[in-house]
């Protein structure tokens, strides 16, 4: 039986890579150990409903802090991903059958913890047809059931090897806002995303939009993996065409010695220049510090997010 908590079995295909050093992180990027109440009740009502979370599958360093006030970024569709990023700490192989119970246990606990945002997310599954579409939507329709004042943020794989018209199952569902993460500048993609294609990923944010110019969409990317100031303002201006409305940029952090190396820690100050100069691009939302992650306080910028919008529309 496979023991996902050993790394050798976790990652089978990075078992044989060199090691990377690790080198030790700066006082910017250390946080608190979780603990407290909030944390503990957050954790059981997880467990309650058999969920899996992102924050705890990719060793989120917020996890203390979001837990600790009840939020939790929900991955579905299992915790095995078909894909093997050299950045990612989600564990690769084969994964099992959709559980068609999940999107109703996903609901339940959103109403339980009474979230007025909630982000669902998921592992890449090129296992299916749909590359696990219908599973999102179904999902984001029990969430409407149960708590119809909850907004609904959810992060998408890309759907590279599925028909174009999965894309449209998952923007009919009314998510408020569609993300799906760059992650890194197009250079890098081959060692850092192999699985991945750049302007895919790009024209399918470009596409939510076409389906449905209402939807909010995001993107992130990480920094610190070995690129450079100008490709990062690229993919701003890439991002901007494609009409993506919300930015996040974070410190990429090294899981284990056996994924890509940490290039370098970036300074907040640098982080402050990105959030500029993103804004000045014409982004509605941006979250640019070492400590940003897709989720990182989602619920707070999606309110600022919407009065951004409305902001524009009365300028208009």
């Amino acid at each position: 039986m496979r023991d996902l908590k050993i790394p050798e079995q976790r990652h089978p295909e990075k078992a044989h890579r060199p090691d990377n050093a690790q080198p030790k992180k700066p006082a910017w990027i250390r946080v608190k150990a979780p603990g407290g109440q909030g944390y503990a009740d957050t954790r059981r009502i997880m467990r309650d409903n058999n969920l899996v979370t992102v924050c705890e599958e990719a060793g989120c360093p917020n996890v203390g802090e979001c837990w600790s006030q009840g939020h939790a970024t929900m991955m579905i569709m299992g915790e095995i991903c078909t894909r093997g990023c050299t950045f990612c700490n989600i564990a690769t192989g084969r994964p099992d059958a959709l559980d068609v119970f999940e999107p109703g246990r996903v609901a339940h606990a959103v109403e339980k913890l009474g979230l007025n945002h909630v982000v669902i997310t998921s592992v890449d599954r090129d296992d299916l047809a749909d590359g696990g579409a219908d599973h999102f939507a179904q999902t984001i329709r029990a969430i409407r059931h149960r708590s119809p004042a909850t907004t609904i943020e959810i992060l998408t794989p890309d759907f590279l090897k599925c028909a174009p018209e999965v894309l449209q199952t998952v923007v009919e569902a009314k998510p408020d806002v569609f993300n799906h993460n760059l992650e890194t500048v197009p250079g890098l993609y081959p060692e850092v995303r192999p699985g991945a294609r750049y302007f895919h990923s790009l024209r399918l944010l470009q596409r939510v939009k076409e389906l449905d110019p209402t939807v909010f969409t995001k993107s992130g990317i990480m920094v610190g993996l070995g690129e450079d100031r100008q490709a990062v303002l690229q993919v701003m201006d890439d991002m901007r065409a494609a009409d993506v409305d919300f930015l996040t940029i974070g410190q990429y952090l090294q899981p284990t010695p056996k994924h890509h190396a940490v290039a370098r820690f970036v300074h907040p100050d640098e982080f402050a220049t990105y959030e500029k100069a993103a804004f000045g691009k014409g982004f509605l939302m941006v979250s640019a510090t070492p400590l940003t992650r897709s989720s990182y306080h989602a619920g707070d910028d999606f309110a600022r997010l919407r009065d951004a919008r409305m902001a524009k529309l009365g300028q208009a």
